[in-house]
């Protein structure tokens, strides 16, 4: 069978070629009824761009990698999924990869070892280091994400992501103004990649202290890694040590779904003797009885801001972060 062309994708919709290959390779203006009648062309011909040719033409492979650490975890699956959307409307295949937080695969992944030609790589780092950014080669282009990755931008490397303090206290707040004066703080983190449990418990001392509540150390809960399991446990535990409290601020929504079933399991009415609050706003947690408020972290505002600088051709030097906003969800 004959490999389908540009010119046959071109000849079903009855536009030029330029306009397909504008449509393919995310360049040039197509309107947008246009553009949706090419992109059902190309699946109903099933038109495959040649990757190598694109490259040799205008220097971009239109792959972009996309490296996480443990697709498990509902955020990072969903984050890939919302990525994944985003990008084919701009013509653009995401390779998704997973390190599993163990540093030499990091490394290997960051320098876009065992990957193809990459228009960009983006990644949410555990263990890297400034020293490991700041001795990558300058291409493939390198946007990191996540809270963890921070503090690591430098001359090679740009950051997108929310202000994790600023949300934290407004989800601290959102509490507060309910008359919750006694709230733990499920996810605090004593050792390993914390960047984001300290992150979040700032902004929540933070919220206390604008409220003249003083932080009680008998309502921090310790957790290992933000799932169900340790959000149980560690509710478990505040139960367990007789400290009263009328509001969990949970630092994910996996640790709010795991506390949830531990004040169930010992009939703790929610909302109304124990308010929950998550983070995260995944997909799970919008469906969950009895329901509970979250924050948004803002994906689809992410995403595009990342393919904006990886494929625009007067981005903006690397050492930049770049916040995009957060919205609170109330339920």
């Amino acid at each position: 069978m004959a490999r389908v062309t540009l010119a046959d994708v071109a000849a079903r919709v009855g536009v030029s070629a330029k306009s397909v290959s504008n449509v393919v390779n995310g360049t040039g203006w197509v309107s947008a009824e246009v553009r949706q009648r090419i992109l059902t062309a190309i699946d109903e011909l099933g038109y495959r761009p040649n990757l190598a040719a694109r490259q040799l033409r205008n220097g971009r492979s239109g792959l972009i990698a996309l490296v996480l650490p443990d697709l498990r975890e509902p955020y990072f699956a969903e984050f890939a999924s919302s990525f994944v959307r985003v990008a084919q409307t701009r013509s653009l295949t995401v390779l998704i990869a997973q390190t599993n937080g163990d540093h030499e695969t990091e490394l290997a992944m960051m320098a876009g070892q065992g990957f193809p030609a990459l228009d960009g790589i983006v990644m949410s780092p555990l263990l890297l280091t400034a020293a490991d950014i700041a001795a990558r080669p300058a291409t493939p282009p390198l946007v990191l994400i996540g809270e963890q990755a921070e503090s690591l931008v430098g001359p090679s490397a740009h950051h997108v992501g929310i202000d994790n303090v600023s949300a934290a206290a407004a989800a601290t707040t959102h509490l507060i103004a309910h008359g919750r004066r006694r709230i733990a703080a499920v996810g605090v983190q004593e050792s390993g990649p914390s960047a984001t449990s300290r992150l979040r418990f700032e902004g929540y001392l933070r919220a206390l202290a604008a409220a003249g509540i003083d932080p009680d150390p008998s309502l921090f809960a310790v957790v290992e890694t933000f799932d169900r399991a340790e959000g149980s446990i560690s509710v478990q535990r505040l139960l367990a040590s007789g400290a009263e409290f009328d509001a969990l601020f949970c630092f994910s929504d996996s640790l709010a779904l795991g506390a949830l079933y531990t004040l169930g399991s010992h009939g703790v009415s929610v909302p109304d003797r124990v308010q929950v609050m998550g983070f995260d706003d995944i997909d799970e947690g919008r469906f969950h009885i009895p329901a509970f408020s979250t924050v948004d972290h803002g994906v689809e505002k992410a995403a595009e801001t990342i393919l904006d600088i990886l494929t625009s051709r007067s981005s903006p030097e690397p050492g930049s972060h770049h916040s995009v906003p957060y919205s609170l969800i109330t339920r």
